[in-house]
């Protein structure tokens, strides 16, 4: 299973998101920069950034992320309020390793299938689900889609995984709570990362055992040295031990 140490970059600064909401942003007095080459030394193949200004529509962080890219030493996986082919092509250009497609890709399912075969295995879809639907515009919509059948839509395109959130879980703020996510996971062949899922050391170790995940984003258990990174890493890595048959 796979790590993806997360960053969320919101006027140029570290910060995490309380229910999603810009108002009441976390601020970590860290460096972006240094922070995400500290992620390589602790050995995580991945991470994954978030431009939140980008996601909200009020401009972006284009040079700071930049600078991330070339000086990470690890792929970045990106996401932030991609709406067009053009501005994928951008970041893909720029050395993003994975573009995060999300409310795109339920206003336009055919561009988001089109970008999936021109970069294969470099776009993710995000799913963010609140109460049964599919949400958009950064958990601001609520959209008609149920997440099972939005799943399935794209189930022919070559995507490199799918980000489910379980924003309920993340609302209440509580264990990492796996019924939706799990349940997603057993409707895709596609690789599932799970968000919002990790707040310990035990949620990293609960995910290696359900079918069909990937990886899982940790972020603000990092930033709060809440999960050490390179212990959940080697935990990740770790073979799983023998289950037990019932008869």
């Amino acid at each position: 299973m796979i790590i993806y140490p997360t960053l969320e970059i919101h006027n140029g600064k570290c910060v995490s998101l309380t229910r999603g909401r810009l108002d009441e942003p976390v601020i970590w007095h860290v460096d972006p920069v240094e922070t995400a080459r500290s992620f390589a030394r602790a050995g995580a193949q991945w991470m994954h950034v978030t431009d939140i200004d980008a996601l909200a529509g009020e401009g972006g962080n284009n040079d700071l992320i930049e600078e991330m890219i070339r000086a990470a030493g690890i792929p970045i996986q990106l996401g932030g309020g991609f709406r067009s082919r053009d501005m994928v092509g951008h970041w893909i250009d720029k050395g993003a390793g994975r573009i995060v497609v999300g409310t795109m890709a339920a206003h336009d399912p055919d561009l988001l299938r089109e970008l999936a075969k021109y970069y294969p295995d470099q776009i993710v879809l995000a799913v963010d689900v609140y109460n049964g639907a599919v949400m958009t515009e950064g958990w601001r919509s609520q959209s008609a889609f149920v997440p099972e059948d939005y799943v399935k839509a794209f189930e022919d395109s070559p995507l490199a995984g799918v980000i489910v959130t379980d924003i309920d879980a993340d609302i209440a703020d509580t264990e990492g709570s796996l019924g939706v996510i799990s349940g997603l996971a057993a409707e895709t062949r596609h690789p599932v990362i799970a968000r919002g899922t990790v707040r310990s050391i035990d949620d990293v170790a609960r995910l290696k055992y359900v079918p069909n995940i990937a990886g899982t984003l940790i972020g603000r258990a990092l930033m709060s040295k809440d999960i050490d990174l390179e212990e959940a890493l080697a935990l990740a890595a770790a073979e799983k031990e023998p289950t037990a048959e019932f008869q």
